[in-house]
């Protein structure tokens, strides 16, 4: 396939990418901080719109300004020691599981999870991403942004132009990348200047995979094994580095975002989930490559992963080993979608083209999700595959309103609206069918795991100031805390409304629990049961779990206190089924605590 040249309109590039009838081009610091955490409270509605299903969470006032990192890798000091065998596993990896086979079980373990990941998708998918050279440094004007790098007596530089919003700065900036991603005149419409960024400056395409050139390649080698995406990905935090030193006059450090279309929609992906500083990123119709599970591809009938490693050097060159076997690599996209949590990240798919894999993508979606939801941080992520236009890196309508959210909360710092999952009928993934892994309850401080010399005895009771799992409710002998109220003698109930359901699934929301009782609920448990061959896909408000057809939901912090006589009305949960079997969940037991 013809490469597209350096520097051309986003039409033209555009024009080279599709092809009526053929295949278009696949989507074209050190330093430790605590992990930041993101206290919300949610409420979540759900409809169907134009064919897709709908998951709406709205939130309290988002502390979007503490979810940018100071650095470009918190996790930087945390000690990794990566398989020295891999195992087929057709299911994508848990991604709270850590590499000693463990889960994790506090909010804070995720900073140390995460940089596991991190080194698996640079082992087997991406490359090593250097950290930062000995020396960067730079100007930053209104119109230009100079980037000179320094390292182990190796020397580059590079440039990325600056369009300024309307206003007095310092402003937050989008780096687009190669010209086209998000509608840029919408960016600087919402107030963010635009950082116009060439990637092939820093990693050229139609390079072979021992001679790669570009300004990463001057500083680490022609021969690195490093691909395009994550060189790509190292120019924009040289950029940031340079914005970070320059005093903060014109452009904010600390409020960054990142986007780009296609084969740079990949790029953009890469760039969010490997530096911690960007505080939104927007990849569009990455492709195979991209967002999508490498798992699902085959399957799917998207691009080839041979196809997508050959057709440029994109990914490292360890990955060809992968390209027959992914079920082999020990990571898969939803975990990269997950390395951006607690940061936004808004997805944007295309249904209509097959070739970009939006079915996988979704399931990529929906599983780096249960990471955001599970450190408190759900209302972050969005990815919106409902479009009606089929064109490839289209501005779309659909789009415009949740990019001005977006920009308004995480890089304008002013705005709240929630994510949305919004995923088209046309390419619906069934997260269910990939994974074989819960999400757990984590909890807010740090996990004290036993030692591995002297584990507990079964029958030592939890200690007093550690609350129960979960999982396992409190002895029936033992007297509730003063502060809790005993569970009211009319206990609870609970019923549910279809929101919306199609031949092969449906929405159960909301499921109002209601407090039958004289006594304040501070907690409450329901079991259901679904038809044969139902399978949950997806649930909000609620930590779901499922026993062949038998569902126990407990409540989250938020929605687990219940006056007497008062309901709560914001669980709610998706069910995919056989076509043509109409079933519903019968009724809710509900048990109060």
């Amino acid at each position: 396939m013809r490469t597209v040249p350096r520097r051309r309109s986003a039409i033209a590039v555009v024009a080279s990418i599709v092809r009526i009838g053929r295949r278009p081009a696949a989507a074209a610091g050190t330093g430790r901080s605590t992990m930041r955490s993101t206290v919300v409270a949610l409420t979540v509605t759900a409809l169907a719109v134009a064919g897709a299903v709908t998951v709406v969470a709205t939130t309290a006032p988002a502390e979007a300004a503490a979810l940018a990192a100071a650095v470009e890798d918190e996790g930087a000091d945390c000690p990794v020691t990566l398989p020295g065998t891999l195992t087929a596993n057709a299911k994508l990896p848990d991604p709270f599981k850590k590499l000693d086979g463990t889960r994790i079980t506090a909010k804070s373990d995720w900073r140390c999870r995460r940089e596991e990941i991190k080194k698996l998708a640079e082992r087997y998918v991406y490359g090593e991403k250097p950290a930062k050279p000995a020396s960067v440094t730079g100007t930053v004007s209104g119109t230009n942004i100079t980037v000179n790098v320094t390292h182990n007596g190796r020397s580059s530089s590079f440039s990325a132009g600056v369009q300024l919003p309307s206003g007095s700065g310092p402003f937050p900036a989008v780096v687009v990348l190669g010209g086209f991603g998000a509608d840029t005149a919408a960016i600087r419409a919402a107030g963010a200047a635009v950082i116009n960024y060439d990637p092939y400056a820093v990693g050229r395409e139609g390079t072979p995979r021992t001679n790669k050139q570009g300004a990463f390649y001057t500083i680490y080698g022609a021969t690195s094994s490093t691909g395009l995406l994550m060189a790509w990905s190292w120019g924009v935090s040289r950029i940031i580095d340079v914005i970070a030193q320059s005093g903060g006059s014109i452009l904010k450090a600390d409020a960054m975002g990142v986007t780009g279309c296609s084969r740079f929609g990949k790029g953009a992906f890469v760039v969010g989930a490997f530096d911690q500083r960007i505080a939104l990123t927007m990849p569009i119709e990455s492709g195979s490559a991209g967002v999508p599970i490498f798992r699902g591809i085959p399957g799917e009938g998207a691009q080839s992963l041979s196809s997508a490693y050959g057709e440029q050097p994109w990914l490292g060159d360890a990955f060809g080993s992968f390209t027959g076997s992914p079920n082999t690599l020990p990571v898969d996209t939803h975990q990269m979608v997950a390395m951006v949590a607690p940061r936004g990240l808004f997805i944007m798919d295309n249904p209509h083209i097959v070739n970009l894999g939006p079915k996988s993508a979704s399931v990529a979606a929906l599983g780096g999700a249960e990471v955001y939801k599970a450190i408190g941080a759900g209302e972050n992520i969005t990815y919106w595959s409902d479009i009606q236009n089929g064109s490839h890196c289209a501005n779309r309508p659909e789009w415009s309103t949740p990019l001005q959210q977006n920009i308004q909360k995480y890089l304008l710092k002013t705005g709240n609206a929630p994510g949305a999952i919004r995923i088209s009928s046309r390419a619906a993934g069934n997260l269910a069918e990939w994974r074989d892994w819960q999400t757990p309850t984590l909890t807010d401080g740090p996990s004290t795991p036993p030692s591995p010399s002297a584990p507990p005895s079964p029958s030592t009771p939890p200690s007093p100031s550690a609350p129960p799992s979960p999982s396992t409710p409190p002895s029936p002998s033992a007297p509730p805390s003063p502060s809790v109220s005993p569970p009211p003698p009319g206990g609870c109930s609970a019923t549910g409304t279809v929101q919306t359901q199609w031949a092969t699934g449906y929405v159960i929301q909301p499921v109002a629990v209601t407090n039958n009782g004289t006594s304040t609920i501070n907690g409450w448990t329901l079991t259901f049961t679904l038809p044969a061959g139902h399978t949950i896909t997806g649930s909000w408000n609620a930590t779901v779990t499922a026993s062949g057809q038998t569902v126990t939901a407990r409540n989250v912090a938020f929605n687990g206190t219940i006056s007497p006589g008062g309901s709560v009305a914001n669980f709610g949960y998706q069910v995919s089924r056989p076509s043509g079997n109409t079933q519903l969940p019968t009724g809710y037991t509900c048990t109060a605590s």
